[in-house]
């Protein structure tokens, strides 16, 4: 009922819908907002500036307008021109603290954390009630990876400042640095309390819920929310995700489409709309879904990748196909559009073409350990063994220990008859998967082969105890030790 009642809320509210993106970009930490003095002669403030730089003039600004015109350009990032309006405005107006707490913004960006530490306590002194002290010592203890002193003073800052929902959204980040996403999801809600346009805060609260697992408590929060913001697109969005994530499909659905009703032109509703359709089976309408994104805006490697996963199921290969080449074409940093133009290849048994593709990705991307896995397999149907062993290292190196990768370099070691490398790859792999009979085996037959009688019999006693039926393993890849006695005393 409760989606019926505000789809019809929708409706009502829709033509009053605009953006409300305009804070996605905005800064997570404290936000300004310029409100300009006009001089005599109806020039901004900025513009005065400028023009007396310009000219080396020396013109008259009071406190009000350097602080506006600093602040002007720490937002735009022209720090040298900050650092001139700070120069000049100190010299003006030597005891006026908003310049001063500028200033101690300025040496806190340039990590000169003791000269402005010198600055902060002198305006304690003066004004200790002044929230933006804390919040700047705040600043300093954060790039200095004192999380907990921070959050001490940004509770501190919270007594003396009207702007609770800037540092609330400070404190936040500071709880993400330490990982207690518990207490920064409730100061990212406290910011939405105050502003529910705040959709930095929003995302940064979902981020947490979802960190926590609580899905069932996000959907609660969102509901809510919704109730007050019926046509707020990004929250359907979000709540869309939540149920996505319980494998509620069919609400899922629903709460993307109420998003496009309250943005038509929301690409990301479009593209999680189309992947609840694909978990649905509707693939027909997964693909009218994801092609409306590509109509919408430049198209994203995501749309093009299921595009051509659609086609696949319905057996449209030219397609599929079409839309993978289209995905690396346009981001060929994305592994999963190699993978999967790799794998049609592949399926369709032209392993040369596969291998020619993936032999790019690897070139394009040479620290993706899947990438070398999926080499070394295609290199091992041409028999191409060194560089299938090649390809199987290089996976190991960036990170990929499956269980898999280990047995296979091994295999291919061993035909190089490289056994001292086989030795090793083995013992590193044990180390990761103790005990594990197929490695044991493998490196039973490796001590015997490299004349380690007496390890041999160890790790060969060892597998046989755990599972036997392996023993052919052995047999199989070492069948010249069928004729060491030892060896086959234990075998049978």
């Amino acid at each position: 009922m409760l989606l019926v009642n505000c789809l019809q809320r929708i409706r009502k509210y829709l033509a009053q819908l605009g953006r409300i993106f305009e804070l996605y970009n905005s800064r997570n930490t404290k936000k300004r907002f310029m409100h300009f003095n006009l001089n005599d002669d109806d020039e901004l403030s900025i513009k005065k500036f400028e023009k007396m730089l310009k000219t080396n003039q020396v013109g008259f600004f009071d406190s009000d307008e350097f602080e506006e015109i600093i602040d002007h350009y720490l937002e735009v990032g022209k720090m040298n021109l900050a650092r001139k309006a700070i120069k000049l405005g100190m010299s003006q107006h030597p005891t006026a603290t908003g310049i001063q707490l500028l200033y101690a913004e300025i040496l806190v960006f340039d990590d000169l954390f003791i000269e402005a530490n010198t600055i902060l306590d002198g305006l304690y002194e003066r004004d200790p009630t002044n929230a933006e002290i804390y919040i700047q010592k705040a600043n300093i203890f954060s790039k200095q990876d004192n999380h907990n002193t921070a959050i001490e003073l940004l509770k501190m800052a919270l007594s003396y400042t009207d702007d609770k929902g800037d540092v609330h959204n400070l404190l936040g980040m500071e709880f993400l640095f330490t990982e207690d996403y518990s207490n920064a999801k409730v100061n990212f809600l406290e910011c939405i309390k105050l502003d529910d346009t705040d959709y930095s805060s929003l995302y940064n609260a979902i981020y947490c819920f979802d960190f926590l697992k609580e899905h069932e408590d996000a959907i609660i929060f969102l509901n809510a929310f919704l109730d007050k913001n019926p046509y707020s697109e990004v929250a359907w969005h979000q709540v869309g995700k939540q149920y996505y994530e319980l494998r509620m499909y069919e609400k899922a659905l629903a709460s993307y489409e109420f998003a496009i009703i309250s943005d038509e032109f929301f690409i990301g509703a479009y593209l999680e709309k189309g992947k609840v359709l694909e978990k649905l089976n509707r693939i027909p309408e997964a693909i009218e879904n994801y092609v409306i994104t590509l109509e919408l805006d430049d198209p994203t490697s995501f749309a093009l990748l299921r595009l051509g996963k659609c086609h696949l199921k319905l057996g449209n290969n030219e397609k599929a196909l079409k839309y993978f080449k289209k995905t690396i074409k346009e981001d060929p940093l994305l592994e999963k559009g190699w993978i999967a133009i790799t794998d049609y290849y592949s399926k369709k048994g032209d392993y040369r073409k596969a291998l020619k593709l993936i032999t790019e990705a690897t070139e394009i991307d040479a620290d993706n350990a899947f990438f070398w896995v999926r080499y070394a397999q295609l290199n091992m149907r041409f028999n191409l063994v060194e560089d299938a062993e090649y390809g199987y290292r290089k996976a190991i190196e960036l990170g990929n220990f499956e269980l898999e990768t280990w047995i296979n370099r091994s295999d291919m070691l061993l035909r190089l008859g490289e056994l001292d490398a086989l030795v090793t790859n083995l013992e590193q792999g044990l180390a990761l998967y103790p005990e594990h009979v197929e490695l044991e085996f493998r490196l039973a037959g490796a001590f015997y082969s490299t004349g380690e009688h007496a390890k041999g019999r160890f790790y060969l006693e060892n597998a046989l105890k755990t599972d036997a039926e392996f023993k052919i393993i052995v047999q199989e890849l070492y069948p010249q030790l069928l004729e060491n006695t030892e060896v086959i005393a234990l075998l049978n």
